[in-house]
């Protein structure tokens, strides 16, 4: 059975609910997350440093290849059975589009999660 080792930032509210709605849906329990902010966190070899982590969500599988961005939630939603939710996202055609998109919203994730908290209230 494959799994995945997710690194997530644990400050960042946008992270910690995609992780949330991921753990929920994992009932097979393929997917482990570690917190890059956690005080007793410690990088794994080969994995790029903490800034890099930040800068976007990165995994581990478990044959040995580092996901990063759109990679990861892709892998992850077929982990856990779902994965046609995002299949679209990894077609040829549709795939730099989405990929321009994480990485425009991971870049800009705490911002949007501060709109995102005032629109909750």
């Amino acid at each position: 059975m494959s799994t995945m080792l997710v690194f997530y930032d644990g400050d960042c509210p946008l992270c910690c609910a995609k992780r949330d709605f991921l753990q929920r849906r994992d009932h097979k329990g393929v997917l482990t997350f570690s917190n890059i902010r956690a005080p007793d966190f410690q990088s794994l070899e080969n994995l790029p440093d903490i800034e890099v982590l930040a800068y976007e969500i990165h995994s581990v599988a478990s044959d040995g290849r580092i996901l990063r961005g759109m990679q990861v939630i892709r892998e992850a939603y077929r982990l856990i059975g779902i994965g046609w939710l995002m299949a679209p996202t990894g077609w040829p055609i549709l795939r730099p589009l989405f990929d321009r998109l994480y990485t425009h919203v991971a870049r800009h994730r705490l911002k949007y999660s501060k709109m995102l908290h005032f629109l909750k209230r």
